[in-house]
């Protein structure tokens, strides 16, 4: 599989980092999809059948959120992690995402709900977001990149690897046609030297240099997948992504089905369920729980 787009190595901390400075971070439901519990949660030793649905009905599956987030950095600007559902899933789901995406989870994205209008009727000019920070490229979280064409794109460069050199990419969850765009790509790679530890968390990037944006390497669910550690003025925002796709994975809840290596991916929950325990006010979003997305804020400061 090749893409056309290419990318450069981020090798230092963005501009327009401030000391001391806190972020305020509003998460943007931009779209379902549905799936059984297994497909998220399960502890059957047949757990592919389950997570297809196998043995419960339609009428039982989870409307799972899929998020968006957008962070305002006082001196940085506003910027965005990850993008929610193209706008054309409203009305050609399939287009977007693919038949057997669509005919399997059947995405939903109400009008005028795409992450574009979000910003829009926030005040938020889309063309004026220069940073989008993918947790990870699965079509989930990518399925919008083509709406910011003029925005810098920064993902591991694990990740990048794995999703444009895979040979069965639908197999792993990727839609190259998301990210094959000559849009400016900076990769980051965990084993730099400007990698440091952050509480529990074992590798972290400080994005801008005043720690107030920190990327952490939660891998496992994706070769390169990260989180994404916000200082507010009291406690610190974690979005997990798919780290956790509930919640209750930060307990006792069952693992999901099939995560790309279970080894590192219960090495980066580890990470998560310290820094929960160890700071119990901070705030942790999961990647689709639906129960737990009704509870969020609309604005954390």
């Amino acid at each position: 599989m090749r893409v056309r787009a290419d990318t450069k190595r981020l090798t230092g901390p963005l501009s327009g980092g401030r000391e001391g400075a806190t972020v305020a971070v509003e998460p943007l439901l931009c779209g379902h999809m549905r799936a059984p519990r297994a497909f998220v949660e399960t502890a059957e030793p047949l757990a592919l059948p389950r997570m297809l649905g196998i043995g419960t009905p339609r009428s039982q599956w989870l409307k799972l959120p899929i998020p968006a987030f957008l962070i305002h950095h006082p001196s940085a600007g506003p910027f965005l992690v990850d993008t929610g559902l193209h706008p054309s899933v409203a009305s050609r789901p399939a287009e977007n995402m693919g038949r057997l995406v669509a005919n399997f989870a059947r995405p939903t994205l109400e009008p005028g709900k795409d992450l574009p209008s979000q910003l829009r009727g926030r005040g938020v000019d889309p063309k004026s977001i220069g940073l989008v920070v993918m947790t990870h490229l699965h079509f989930d979280h990518a399925s919008a990149m083509s709406e910011f064409p003029g925005a810098t794109f920064l993902l591991t460069e694990a990740e990048w690897i794995a999703a444009t050199t895979d040979g069965r990419p639908f197999l792993r969850g990727y839609r190259p046609v998301h990210y094959d765009y000559a849009f400016e790509y900076r990769t980051l790679s965990y084993d730099s030297a400007r990698v440091s530890s952050y509480s529990s968390f074992g590798r972290t990037f400080d994005l801008f240099g005043d720690g107030s944006v920190r990327l952490a390497s939660t891998p496992g669910h994706s070769a390169g997948h990260q989180s994404v550690i916000c200082r507010l003025r009291d406690r610190d925002l974690v979005i997990a992504g798919d780290a956790i796709y509930t919640i209750g994975q930060l307990d006792d809840a069952p693992e999901p089905p099939r995560p790309l290596d279970r080894h590192t991916w219960r090495r980066s929950v580890q990470e998560l369920r310290l820094f929960a325990g160890h700071y119990p006010q901070a705030v942790i979003i999961p990647g689709h729980d639906p129960e737990h997305w009704e509870t969020l804020e609309t604005r954390y400061e």
